[in-house]
């Protein structure tokens, strides 16, 4: 299936700006990787945590739930400027990443990223109750779901570059 003509003539004067310049790939490039790295940092790091926390007194749980609460917002702040990042490149050269696999195989794992994210925080937000193995033993699998995900995408990032 190819990009619709209307898509690939709306984003026309982008593409033809990002391909005649050598500082705006390089601009969106580095902000996309730099969220990855700033979203992906905090992620694997709280979810490390959070693998380490299941394991520890009520009182280190209740700390790193507040951990988690903060980072999440460095995550979410990564994310979007991955995303943004993302829609420019996709905007550039709509018809070669509209027909690609990989690119919708990436965007399925950062749906399925997203999703993840959204049970983990409901789970953190049930565990400020009070002790709960279950409830731990769920957000440990979240967290490793998470980091599974997270090298999953940069596999894809990686992939979509050289395919």
């Amino acid at each position: 299936m190819s990009a619709p003509t209307a898509l690939v003539a709306m984003f026309d004067p982008w593409a033809e700006a990002y391909s005649n310049s050598s500082v705006l790939p390089t601009l969106i490039v580095f902000v996309h990787i730099a969220g990855l790295m700033l979203a992906g940092g905090f992620a694997i790091a709280l979810d490390r945590g959070t693998l380490r926390a299941a394991r520890s007194s009520h009182e280190t749980q209740q700390r790193h739930l507040d951990e988690l609460h903060v980072g999440h917002r460095w995550i979410l702040s990564g994310l979007a400027l991955s995303a943004t990042s993302g829609v420019l490149m996709f905007a550039a050269d709509v018809e070669t990443y509209f027909d690609s696999p990989v690119f919708w195989s990436k965007m399925a794992l950062i749906a399925a990223l997203l999703v993840n994210g959204f049970v983990m925080t409901r789970a953190e937000s049930r565990l400020r109750g009070g002790p709960d193995v279950a409830g731990w033993t769920g957000l440990k699998a979240r967290a490793v779901t998470s980091m599974v995900l997270w090298f999953a995408i940069a596999l894809g990032g990686v992939a979509l570059v050289n395919t």
